[in-house]
């Protein structure tokens, strides 16, 4: 419900062990005072634990005053406060710093940790790892990678320059190219573009093909074969939700390992053990800021199976 800080605004709370303080806006509702409103807005969070929050002082208005139990529900106020979990599974696998200058981090993210904080992830994600390294809290992912991905992921370090970095992402003008092994594919020559129509599937975190003007495009190669399955080379040329996952299952070479398609399996919970075999290799772009030529490439490997 809450969103994390806005960069260009002022913050309150500081970074706390890698973690920005979130914000909430206050909008009509029956409540006179905020903890019967923090209550029944934040169902798995307790009582007891917002009354200690409040106590400690970390929850405050947007002047940084602490909030008491008993402060008045006032509509239009802006809360802040820290996002906790009461308990996190670890993520055994680690990232590597592949390039940090004054305006990028670009990082090589391992297969099941999250890019952002979300659900059930918050000091088990990518950006509070990197938060909590580099003291910086101005860290911004300028794209982002699946939690079951792994691969080139850029970060933004100067709030001054993000929007030049972001901009060459919404104007895609940045050279993707992924990795996957999976079944070969009979009676195809490669390369080849495969277009359809995405859009949001039954279940609200899974996509699917329907009907319409193709609104995603992906480039196949075939870079080498081992018995049945092949390693492709995919290069997305545009940036749908599960693009390159939905394609690959649609021409009957679902990704190895993908737990969503072509049918959404049961949740694996913590279940490390069958990493998806999906790799963002590399990125490149023309620096806008320099107009030299920038590419940044993954160390990791696929695993094929064992024979």
């Amino acid at each position: 419900m809450g969103r994390q800080a806005e960069a260009n605004a002022f913050v309150p709370l500081p970074m706390r062990e890698g973690v920005s303080p979130s914000y909430l806006w206050l909008q009509d509702g029956p409540w006179t005072h905020l903890l019967p409103f923090l209550v029944e807005n934040f169902p798995l969070v307790s009582e007891a634990s917002w009354r200690a929050r409040l106590a400690r002082g970390e929850v405050v208005d947007g002047q940084g005053r602490a909030l008491r139990a008993d402060s008045r529900y006032q509509r239009g106020m802006r809360i802040w406060y820290y996002r906790e979990l009461e308990a996190e599974t670890p993520i055994p696998f680690t990232h590597t710093v592949l390039h940090e200058d004054a305006h990028l981090l670009v990082v090589d993210k391992p297969h099941f940790l999250p890019t952002i904080p979300t659900g059930r992830f918050l000091h088990e994600t990518l950006l509070v790892r990197l938060k909590k390294a580099t003291g910086n809290p101005d860290l911004v992912p300028i794209h982002r990678l699946d939690r079951e991905t792994a691969g080139v992921v850029i970060f933004s370090t100067n709030r001054t320059t993000r929007g030049i970095y972001q901009s060459m992402f919404q104007q895609r003008v940045i050279g993707k190219e992924y990795e996957a092994l999976a079944p070969l594919m009979a009676e195809r020559s490669f390369p080849f573009t495969y277009r359809s129509r995405l859009d949001i599937g039954d279940k609200f975190f899974v996509m699917k093909e329907v009907a319409g003007a193709p609104n995603a495009e992906s480039e196949i190669d075939l870079i080498e074969t081992r018995g049945g399955l092949g390693r492709y080379r995919l290069l997305p040329h545009t940036g749908r939700q599960h693009q390159l996952r939905v394609h690959m299952a649609a021409l009957g070479a679902p990704i190895l390992n993908d737990a969503f398609y072509p049918v959404a399996l049961p949740c694996k919970g913590d279940d490390v053990s069958a990493p998806l075999q999906l790799l963002a290799r590399a990125v490149r772009f023309t620096d806008p800021l320099t107009g030299a030529p920038r590419c940044f490439t993954s160390a990791r490997r696929l695993d094929w199976p064992a024979a």
